[in-house]
């Protein structure tokens, strides 16, 4: 099992070079630090622990300092457990986005936005009833039940909160994985509201073939450029003049 720890940071577009356009989120991965492993003798299982986004020194406590001086790094702010990681592990290893290769099939994982207090048809998806012709029943919750239990049957779609839940999309793929500048272009939209934590892994319930896309990839022009270029125009120019200046003398 491979997964890394990254903040949504919002979605954009992607042309492949066969003309075709995917909608991607873009996910900033700072490097994660093995901040624990965990084995079958010491603790009855193996899995190791992940740690990302530096937390102040005052915001943290004498037991996550000393957690995390043994991984000789900062306290981190958002701690994950990964049980049966691929490959061998030790505690202060970095993990980063090259885990995952283009093409890579991945379920994500975070915490949906927050709706507050939604009534049925919001939360539910149920319809209304008619607006007009003396009806009384408009965008209530509907029967509450027969009249033999006299109360409420647990189940009940009712108004309520909505949102702020664990959720996971499955099988999306990575569309580009950068490791220069440490994000990952996942292909849809994922949950959660932006700047918020998520977690990649690799698919549980993958079945299909590893399709890598290639994309197109644009370069911004900098202030050296523009003027490496406006150099070579000048200097093109100048010696178009002395050849036409040449030329009248030549035929003479």
């Amino acid at each position: 099992m491979k997964g890394i720890l990254g903040r949504k940071v919002g979605m954009t577009q992607v042309f492949t070079k066969d003309g075709k356009l995917i909608p991607v989120t873009v996910v900033s991965c700072e490097p994660n630090v093995v901040m624990q492993v965990k084995t079958v003798e010491t603790d009855g299982y193996n899995a190791i622990q992940l740690g990302v986004f530096d937390k102040k020194e005052n915001r943290a406590n004498k037991a996550e300092k000393g957690h995390a001086q043994k991984a000789n790094t900062t306290p981190k702010r958002f701690l994950k457990e990964i049980r049966d990681a691929a490959g061998t592990y030790n505690v202060g290893d970095k993990v980063g986005v090259d885990i995952f290769e283009v093409g890579a099939v991945v379920d994500v994982t975070g915490t949906s936005k927050g709706k507050g207090t939604q009534g049925v048809i919001k939360r539910h998806n149920q319809s209304r009833g008619p607006m007009g012709h003396g009806s009384h029943y408009h965008r209530g919750p509907g029967s509450m039940g027969t009249m033999l239990p006299k109360r409420v049957l647990k189940g009940k779609k009712l108004p309520g909160h909505m949102g702020a839940d664990t959720v996971t999309i499955q099988n999306l793929e990575i569309i580009e994985a950068n490791v220069a500048e440490n994000y990952i272009l996942v292909s849809g939209n994922i949950p959660g509201a932006k700047n918020s934590l998520v977690y990649i892994r690799e698919a549980v319930k993958n079945s299909r073939k590893e399709d890598p896309k290639e994309i197109i990839l644009y370069e911004e022009e900098t202030v050296v450029d523009a003027v490496e270029e406006v150099v070579e125009t000048t200097e093109a120019v100048a010696e178009t003049e002395e050849v036409k200046s040449e030329t009248p003398e030549e035929s003479k």
